[in-house]
């Protein structure tokens, strides 16, 4: 899946498209309104983008000294943006990935 808009479409399903990556799970919980599962799959990844989404996560539930810590190790900074548009910064990123 490459496109956002084929993303989005997912999102009327009761779970993820089996072939999406766990990072793009974690933004798909979230976008479900599923805080945790989100959380729960952001904090075993590794990774900066990882992190991002953790950050990103953290930020949302109105934790910004945990996210700052967090946006610290994706290696960026906290963003001026609203969450929504966060989200989709982020989950557009992590659809070109390959």
């Amino acid at each position: 899946m490459q496109r956002f808009e084929d993303f989005l479409q997912t999102l009327s399903a009761q779970h993820p498209p089996a072939q999406l990556s766990p990072l793009l799970q974690a933004m798909w919980y979230d976008k479900k309104g599923d805080w945790h599962a989100s959380h729960e799959l952001a904090q075993e990844i590794n990774t900066r983008d990882g992190s991002w989404i953790h950050a990103y996560l953290h930020r949302k539930e109105g934790d910004t000294g945990n996210a700052s810590y967090w946006y610290h190790k994706a290696g960026r900074s906290m963003p001026s943006t609203t969450l929504d548009e966060e989200w989709e910064f982020i989950t557009r990123e992590l659809l070109r990935q390959p």
